[in-house]
């Protein structure tokens, strides 16, 4: 299988608060939004979908305006799935599958671009987006998003046991090398999405985590701006916590095996497309 490293959508927060502390990153604080693009031999699959081509016509109401204003959300029409899909050659129809981390409006923007496609989500995860039950899911998913009605797949908590995390499992009408790591925290159905390339695992921790150096063998450390921004915007402190301390336990101890990157990071996504010359 081929990846591709896709940012689907750009965010500067406002005065680079968020990455304040950060040597080199203040001048130009940056947050992408990494999804992936995976050739399988007869279809492509996406995991997440960025901003979406919706939000360049109608960003305030497609991302929302409190969402635009905290992260400093960028929309450009270069940036979203379609586009670079059709930059590299191929066609958008060809995408039959979406594996989302979760349904926040910066990952599941996109997901109208493609309303063929099988939608693949946690259980937790599509209930929380479809039947809020609380204030705080009101707030963080866009109904608007989903008004085409997508073509859910949905899993519960079976699975088995895969690098230390539990309950992983292979995704329906999937090749067996795509994988669902539960991540919950960030949201009650967050999840990672594992890949073997045949070269070695790629995990999309999602929002299990957002800087870089939060996985540093020898230091993890986080500017104290995105560690107050990640606790704000949790649903669950202490399975998100557990579960940091697992990925930074997998990428420590297994970085030959594994991969470990957030959705977040320029840094991780730069890395990525090092190695992988020729993605975008």
């Amino acid at each position: 299988m081929k990846v591709h490293h896709l940012n689907c959508g750009t965010m500067r927060p406002p005065a680079g608060k968020l990455l304040d502390g950060e040597p080199g990153l203040l001048r130009r604080a940056e947050l992408v939004a990494h999804c992936l693009l995976i050739e399988t031999g007869d279809s492509l699959v996406l995991v997440d979908t960025g901003f979406g081509s919706q939000a360049v016509a109608r960003p305030g109401e497609w991302l929302g305006r409190p969402f635009m204003a905290l992260v400093g959300a960028r929309v450009e029409a270069a940036e979203t799935a379609v586009a670079q899909i059709e930059a590299l050659g191929l066609d958008p129809a060809d995408v039959r599958h979406i594996v989302m981390t979760h349904l926040d409006v910066d990952h599941a923007g996109g997901l109208a671009d493609f309303p063929n496609a099988v939608v693949h989500v946690r259980a937790e995860e599509h209930r929380a987006a479809s039947s809020p039950a609380n204030a705080g899911e009101k707030y963080r998913y866009r109904r608007a998003q989903f008004a085409h009605r997508p073509l859910w797949s949905t899993y519960d908590g079976a699975g088995e046991p895969w690098f230390g995390f539990e309950a992983v499992r292979s995704l329906k009408g999937l090749p067996e090398e795509i994988l669902l790591v539960p991540l919950s925290g960030h949201t009650l159905g967050h999840t990672g999405v594992a890949i073997d390339t045949g070269d070695g695992w790629l995990l999309h921790a999602g929002d299990a985590y957002f800087f870089h150096g939060q996985l540093d063998p020898v230091a993890p450390h986080c500017p104290p701006g995105l560690t107050a921004f990640q606790n704000i915007v949790q649903t669950l402190r202490r399975p998100r916590l557990e579960n940091l301390a697992r990925l930074h336990e997998l990428a420590r101890d297994h970085q030959d095996e594994v991969t470990v990157f957030s959705a977040h990071s320029p840094v991780e996504l730069a890395a990525l497309r090092r190695r992988s010359p020729g993605t975008e």
